[in-house]
């Protein structure tokens, strides 16, 4: 699996916490970043001073969130010279963490988060396109074009990497902030409809026809598009919710 993560999808993993006092906080965003495959399988996590310094928290808050990530099953701890945290291999249990997310929120509150998302998204690409260069357009296709969209977890993490890196495109540094914040938060979520085949096809055509409008300075046509692309996403999303409330699985088929 090919995946093209780019430095705006770390920089949304590691991104300072609001509230620093929480060690929940620490483990929903590195969970987050696991999920979304920004963080790989088998990956070595910073050491926990250095969590502790881009987070803008204490150590001992660190240590409690890889505490909460090691009773999840999403990290493992190992000892010695060639020791630290390290994100476990195990998809099924990324899924009975986003499942359990899923249950603990109710579908209104999807619904607003997925319009405030759409509403920074859309503002986004937007700027993008009054802003971007034709060199910036010209590499925001060559990333998408290479971006693998075969299987949902490369869908989820590209589609994610696309994401922020239309918003630096943006040249707005409020709007990359907000963005970043957005993406740790309700990325993991959001990004779930890709497990469908027609969502992730019907997502890539989005994508592209956003970096047609950036190209071409179609401000209205950029919104437009990723106002649909993250509809698409949302109702995917809202799917999915159903399933899990009627005891099926985030990832049965999609019945048309």
């Amino acid at each position: 699996m090919e995946t093209r993560v780019g430095p705006g999808a770390r920089e949304a993993v590691f991104a300072q916490l609001a509230d620093a006092g929480r060690a929940e906080q620490v483990a929903q965003r590195l969970t987050d970043g696991i999920v979304l495959g920004v963080l790989e399988p088998g990956e070595r996590l910073p050491s926990e001073p250095e969590l502790a310094r881009r987070f803008g928290v204490a150590l001992i808050t660190v240590r409690e969130g890889l505490g909460i990530l090691r009773e999840a099953g999403l990290v493992e701890t190992r000892r010695g010279r060639e020791g630290g945290s390290f994100v476990v291999l195990d998809d099924a249990e990324h899924r009975t963490v986003l499942t359990a997310r899923l249950r603990g929120l109710a579908q209104v509150e999807l619904g607003d988060m997925a319009v405030y998302f759409g509403a920074i998204l859309a503002g986004a690409a937007e700027r993008a396109a009054e802003r971007a260069t034709e060199a910036d357009a010209a590499d925001l296709a060559g990333w998408l074009g290479a971006a693998d969209f075969s299987t949902a977890a490369a869908a989820r993490t590209n589609q994610g990497g696309f994401l922020l890196e239309l918003a630096v495109l943006s040249q707005s540094a409020r709007l990359v902030r907000e963005q970043i914040r957005l993406q740790a938060e309700f990325g993991p979520l959001l990004l779930l409809g890709l497990d469908d085949p027609d969502a992730r096809a019907a997502a890539v055509e989005l994508d592209h026809r956003i970096v047609r409008a950036v190209a071409r300075h179609r401000q209205p046509r950029a919104r437009e598009a990723a106002g649909e692309l993250v509809a698409l996403l949302s109702r995917r999303l809202l799917e999915a919710k159903a399933r899990v409330e009627r005891g099926g699985a985030l990832d049965e088929p999609h019945a048309d």
